[in-house]
């Protein structure tokens, strides 16, 4: 009976240190797969989070797609991409930078009636939403109110950002805005949204043109004086489709002259020279021909008529110069004349300023050099008949200031092309 008690202790003692080891091994396997879980849950949350800023870094330009959700939700509308670009254009003016980083043209179709008037009362249309960058590369602060305007050949008006159309805090009309002057500090970069809508019409016919511009406005030293640019107002422009973009890369080769600006036509490179480096002096500046393009020009439609009285084809002569100006004065570019005679001499035409971009303030300051653009509407069957193996002179001058007051003392500068 002793023999029996001693088994059955024995066997009950064997039970119960077997129990505690597998308790034991139970809970530091627990304690393992636990371990191991959160191990891979912050490798997740890490490789999660790089996996952000790597989406933040590679999509901060150029993506859209959170935008274009938010239109949707916002509007009730559905929207389809027609076109993206996200090839930079950057205007400098003298340490301040306004870039489009990027843009996209949308289709916006069967939107709420509440969105209808800067769609020109349709609930059909598209939007174009432009990602732009102002940077303050000095050591100083400026102003900049970020007004860009943005037309079309034939536009009955300037289109503008639609503050409806995205969150405020995106935007950039509120990042540079009334409510922080338009404070732009030292140093400072700020990079922001604008849209821009058309109503279906006004689609149909930016798209058929191909091309839109914007306007750049200069920055400002002062705030609220205009009197002050830092720099000048420049123009970016914007191809909408295929062959807006075919056309915007042959227009590079092209001076920047107003047909080509204002996108007024096609243009077909017929002649040219570069680099011809001949000079004159008038007064305290020195005129210099830099180059000269001839070109075959088919108007626009919506352009054609400033050009009816040319039923024989149309060829541009645009005339390129430097001006070097070492006297006290500001020279006007705007009130700057010229001359083309043609034919051995005996015909001659004077310089079309309407197919120029320049306005009162582009100047070229005392002290600093700049460039002159002159142009010249040909009949194409004369040049092609009898001009184009003759020889061309083109007069420049006299130099005029600001207010169109001659500072040569009526002198002009003579060259044969």
């Amino acid at each position: 009976m002793a023999r029996v008690w001693v088994l059955f202790f024995t066997m009950l003692t064997l039970l119960i240190i077997s129990g505690c080891g597998s308790d034991k091994k139970e809970t530091i396997a627990d304690e393992n797969v636990s371990a191991s879980k959160e191990n891979s849950e912050e490798g997740d949350k890490v490789e999660s989070q790089e996996e952000v800023e790597e989406a933040t870094a590679t999509g901060s330009v150029g993506d859209f797609t959170e935008l274009i959700t938010y239109m949707e939700k916002e509007t009730e509308g559905t929207a389809k991409i027609l076109f993206e670009n996200k090839e930079q254009q950057v205007h400098e003016m003298d340490g301040v930078t306004v870039s489009l980083d990027a843009y996209t043209l949308l289709e916006l179709a069967d939107f709420h009636t509440d969105f209808s008037i800067p769609f020109n009362d349709q609930t059909d249309g598209g939007v174009i939403i432009a990602q732009y960058t102002v940077t303050n590369k000095l050591d100083k602060d400026v102003y900049y109110m970020p007004s860009f305007y943005l037309s079309f050949t034939g536009a009955q008006k300037a289109y503008d950002n639609i503050r409806d159309l995205l969150r405020l805090e995106e935007q950039l009309v509120e990042k540079l805005s009334p409510s922080n002057d338009y404070l732009l500090k030292a140093g400072e970069s700020v990079t922001g949204y604008y849209t821009y809508p058309f109503g279906k019409d006004h689609l149909e016919t930016v798209l058929n043109l191909s091309t839109a511009s914007v306007e750049i406005p200069a920055a400002q030293a002062v705030k609220g004086e205009f009197s002050s640019p830092i720099g000048k107002d420049g123009q970016f422009t914007l191809s909408l489709n295929k062959s807006g973009a075919e056309k915007v890369e042959a227009n590079k080769a092209f001076y920047n002259d107003k047909v080509k600006s204002a996108n007024m036509g096609e243009k077909k490179l017929l002649k040219e020279a570069q680099d011809i480096g001949k000079s004159d002096q008038l007064g305290d500046v020195t005129v210099t021909l830099d180059g000269y393009q001839f070109t075959e020009f088919t108007p626009n439609e919506v352009e054609a008529p400033r050009f009816v009285d040319f039923k024989n084809g149309i060829v541009l002569l645009t005339v390129k110069f430097n001006l070097d100006n070492k006297g006290s004065d500001s020279i006007g570019l705007s009130s700057m004349s010229s001359k083309l005679t043609v034919n051995d001499g005996s015909q001659y035409m004077f310089g079309e300023g309407m197919l120029l971009d320049y306005g009162y303030d582009d100047l070229i300051e005392a002290g600093k050099s700049g460039e002159l653009l002159q142009i010249f509407i040909l009949d194409k069957e004369q040049y092609e008949k009898i001009w184009k193996n003759k020889s061309f002179e083109v007069e420049i001058g006299p130099i005029l200031n600001k207010e169109a007051k001659d500072i040569s003392k009526g002198k002009k500068a003579i060259f044969e092309l």
